[in-house]
């Protein structure tokens, strides 16, 4: 009989590497919905040692991690910001092709 992997555990396993990771995250940047990317940021701290570890590197209160990071969650600016830096990373943003900027009416 042939063991079947747990997708999960799996996930949890390759988003460990940094460059993974931030390619999940990036993949759910795309999604439509906004929870995709705060749940996908959740995946990734547990991967990264936790909320609980998080709540402790960041300052920020672990209920306070929980709500921000559920699919009705709307972090400010500055706690992204707070968390990218945790990790290592920034928020940027990139030129997705020549004729998308518009201007503001």
């Amino acid at each position: 009989m042939k063991k079947t992997r747990n997708y999960h555990d799996d996930l949890i396993k390759r988003l460990k590497n940094v460059e993974f990771a931030l390619g999940y995250l990036n993949a759910c940047l795309d999604e439509k919905e906004a929870c995709v990317f705060l749940l996908g940021l959740r995946i990734v701290a547990q991967a990264h040692g936790g909320l609980k570890n998080l709540s402790k590197s960041t300052g920020l209160n672990r209920e306070h991690l929980f709500r921000m990071l559920s699919k009705q969650g709307n972090p400010r600016l500055d706690n992204l910001r707070i968390l990218a830096d945790n990790f290592g990373w920034k928020l940027a943003f990139v030129k997705k092709n020549e004729n998308t900027l518009r201007k503001a009416a």
